[in-house]
Parts: C-alpha cells; sequence; structure tokens
C-alpha cells in the first residue's frame, strides 16, 4: 500500500519523538520532511541520519524541497506564534494540517470523542489542544454524554523535564485553550483548566484529576456514567496504552452551601454530585522518557489524527479512480 507521506515543522523532543513513531509504528505515513531553522539541531541530524529529507529554512524551505508536492499532511511541532505564521504561508498549498501547538487557529480535535466529524466536515488545519486536554476532555465528554456537567475543572500534573521551553513558553495558552476545549469539545458548560510542573526526583508520571459537578443523580446514573468513562479510556488506550484510570469513578454528595456553587454559569442546572476521575498516563519511551506521557499522548494522538486522514485521502483517492 503506498504511504502518506508528512512533514513535520519542528525537530525538537515532540517533533523528533514523532519522527520515530511514524517510522516504526505507522502503517499508513511515512516521512517526506524534517523542518527546523538550526542547521545544529540535534532533531536534524538524527532525521538525516535516518535517511529523512531535511531542511533548516523553516517553512520556506520545506516550500522549495523538490518532494514538498508529495507531502500531503503536516504536522507543527513549534509554537503557538510560529504555527500563526507557518499556517499562512501553507495555506495557498492544499495541505493537512496537524497543529500540536496551543495556536487552535483551526477546530479542536480529540481523536475518540470528534475526529470523524471533523473529518466529515473537511477540516484543513486541527488543532489537538493540549496535553492535558488529550488526557482529560475524553472524560469530560465521557461525563457529559450521560448527564449536563454544568462544571468541570482539571488538574495536569507534569515531571518539570518534559516541560521543555515551548511547553513553559505557553502556559497562558495552555490554560486558555485547555479550558475551551473542555467546553466546545468536552461538553461542560463551563470549563477551567490548571497545569503543575512537579519538580519531584526522580520525575514523576504525568497525572491528571478530572472533577465535573452534576445534577441529580442516583446509582443508576454513577453506573451509567462509570461505564461511559471505562469505554472511553478503552478508545484512548488504543493508540495510547500507558493511558489508564488510577481508582474507580468517584462520586461525592455537595451540600446547598458549598462554596462549589459559586463556579456555575449563569442560569446552569443546580448541581448536588462531584464526579472525580484520576488518570495517569505513561509514555512508550520510544525517544522520550516514560514519565514524559504529557509529551507522548500529543504525539499518539497526532498519529491516530493524521492517519484517519491518510486513509480518508486514499479511500477519496480509490473512488476517483474506481470511477
Amino acid at each position: 500500500m503506498t504511504k502518506t507521506k508528512v512533514a513535520i515543522i519542528g525537530p525538537g523532543n515532540i517533533g523528533t519523538d514523532l519522527m520515530l513513531k511514524v517510522i516504526r509504528l505507522s502503517s499508513t505515513l511515512e516521512m517526506g520532511a524534517m523542518v527546523g531553522i538550526d542547521p545544529a539541531s540535534d532533531g536534524l541530524r538524527r532525521a538525516a541520519s535516518l535517511g529523512v529529507p531535511t531542511t533548516h529554512e523553516g517553512v520556506d524551505g520545506l516550500i522549495a524541497l523538490d518532494n514538498f508536492d508529495e507531502i500531503e499532511i503536516v504536522f507543527d511541532a513549534t509554537s503557538a506564534k510560529a504555527h500563526v505564521a507557518n499556517a499562512a504561508k501553507l495555506a495557498a498549498y492544499g495541505k493537512k494540517l496537524v497543529d500540536l501547538t496551543p495556536a487552535a487557529i483551526g477546530p479542536y480535535v480529540v481523536p475518540p470523542v470528534n475526529l470523524d466529524q471533523l473529518l466529515e466536515d473537511d477540516a484543513d488545519d486541527v488543532n489537538l489542544v493540549t496535553c492535558g486536554g488529550q488526557a482529560t476532555i475524553p472524560v469530560v465528554a465521557a461525563i457529559s454524554r450521560v448527564t449536563t456537567v454544568p462544571y468541570a475543572e482539571i488538574v495536569a500534573s507534569i515531571a518539570s523535564k518534559s516541560a521543555g521551553p515551548g511547553t513553559r513558553a505557553n502556559i497562558d495558552e495552555f490554560t486558555e485553550t485547555t479550558t475551551a476545549g473542555i467546553e466546545k469539545v468536552g461538553g461542560a458548560l463551563r470549563g477551567k483548566a490548571i497545569i503543575i510542573l512537579n519538580p519531584a526526583e526522580p520525575p514523576l508520571i504525568m497525572r491528571d484529576t478530572v472533577f465535573a459537578l452534576i445534577g441529580e443523580s442516583d446509582e443508576q446514573t454513577h453506573a451509567a456514567i462509570r461505564a461511559s468513562v471505562d469505554e472511553m479510556v478503552a478508545k484512548v488506550q488504543e493508540y495510547v496504552p500507558g493511558y489508564r484510570l488510577k481508582q474507580q469513578v468517584q462520586f461525592t454528595s455537595i451540600a446547598p452551601d458549598e462554596p462549589v456553587h459559586t463556579l456555575l454559569p449563569k442560569g446552569s442546572p443546580a448541581v448536588t454530585t462531584k464526579v472525580s476521575v484520576f488518570l495517569e498516563v505513561e509514555g512508550m519511551a520510544m525517544y522520550l522518557p516514560a514519565y514524559a506521557g504529557n509529551l507522548d499522548i500529543m504525539t499518539s494522538a497526532a498519529m491516530r489524527v493524521a492517519e484517519t486522514i491518510a486513509e480518508r485521502l486514499r479511500s477519496r483517492t480509490d473512488a476517483g479512480v474506481t470511477a
């Protein structure tokens, strides 16, 4: 089967891990280019050693490559600000963009929640929200498909060593983009996101907590939420094997005078129960260390998105040939 060629902009930790996943794991994708701006970049050197075409002249260099026309999907693993410029330069060439930055030019995509719908809409530039969003939004969506979620809050705790300069430079964008994703994709009426950089030694793997406030509930509702969360976790595990629940979903009654009621948006239903979900994400340790689950879930989600796009492109091509 002919593979779909992809390019990666950003030869840092995320870009390099993504490249190795494409080379070692994908049956549908093939590396077409690794793109950077520093000729001394370790990621560019590693790509060249693996026979991947490279350029240190950014997107302009990518466009100038001999095989640029063959590349159908472009991953952007740079920064929010850089993606805005990169997307503008690539807009005229009909490439599908998978954005791993918090730029959020295109619609948010969380594979088990809304990928199929976005492909039906033929989106050209999809955004992977954030690592915290990829880990927690599936759970918020799993709860909200059972009952209304007036408020959802997520806390993402990652090892300091797994937070590179790009992550640190985009903390504000992380909280804003994740919060928006909780609402737009997860289905919560109001969301909030918090990130913690944990300096513990040895480094701890990524841990995420989801708190969701819901209305009147009973054991039947609780059972339905647990089943929905378990189903969603299984779907994420298809492409992130180290994604797992730490314990069974918890339910806690909320008294009428508790301060959490002030978190609700105006006009939202009253809440009586707090749902607590505790997750952890262990990386594949293919290039990044196992504790860097925050980076691994981003590259794994990017792979799932690109492979699904590639399958859609191939089916269209086949249909055209048949016709």
